[in-house]
């Protein structure tokens, strides 16, 4: 039987300053990424956190912010890895790959911050290495994006395309609840 594991990805306070990442979707985030990490546990399946670390020293996720901290809401607890990166995808500049194969783990579920882009990137990388990958939709959340134009994109807008663009090709994309009673 395929193991599966559950990859919390960037859920950082430092995506908690509004002023400085702007309009957000999904407040409900957190909420929907806890439940499914309550469920994980109270399974005993895996669980793996991912965390930017930034390089540049002005971000929020960078290592000496406060905001590199992971969210206490889903916070790691003893025994659950936790991989720091520095790229969009989790998977490149760590073991993370090298490690859910020598553990037998085939499936993936995966959330997180942002949508559109760590989420994303690691969920792409994550069907093109031949996992099987289901993203929680209603735990991912993102922001608004800006073209240099000069034109805005709802978060809401950004969130969506982002998982038609993964569903069906990269992963298949579900809500927690859907993922939970499975």
């Amino acid at each position: 039987m395929s193991k599966i594991a559950l990859i919390m990805i960037d859920w950082q306070q430092g995506f908690d300053d509004l002023a400085y990442w702007g309009n957000r979707n999904n407040p409900d985030a957190e909420t929907n990424g806890a439940k499914l990490l309550t469920h994980w546990r109270k399974a005993g399946l895996p669980v793996i956190h991912v965390k930017h670390d930034s390089t540049a020293p002005q971000s929020r996720l960078h290592p000496s912010h406060a905001g590199n901290a992971i969210k206490d809401i889903v916070a790691p607890i003893s025994g659950e890895l936790v991989y720091g990166k520095n790229v969009n995808s989790a998977f490149i500049g760590t073991t993370l790959e090298a490690d859910l194969r020598a553990q037998g783990i085939s499936k993936l579920v995966l959330c997180g911050i942002t949508t559109d882009h760590c989420v994303n990137t690691t969920t792409r990388m994550a069907g093109n290495l031949g996992f099987d990958a289901t993203i929680a939709a209603d735990a991912c959340a993102t922001f608004d994006r800006q073209l240099p134009d000069g034109r805005v994109f709802g978060a809401d807008v950004v969130h969506d395309v982002a998982l038609a663009s993964l569903n069906g090709e990269f992963a298949a994309v579900k809500t927690v609840a859907q993922i939970i009673d499975g």
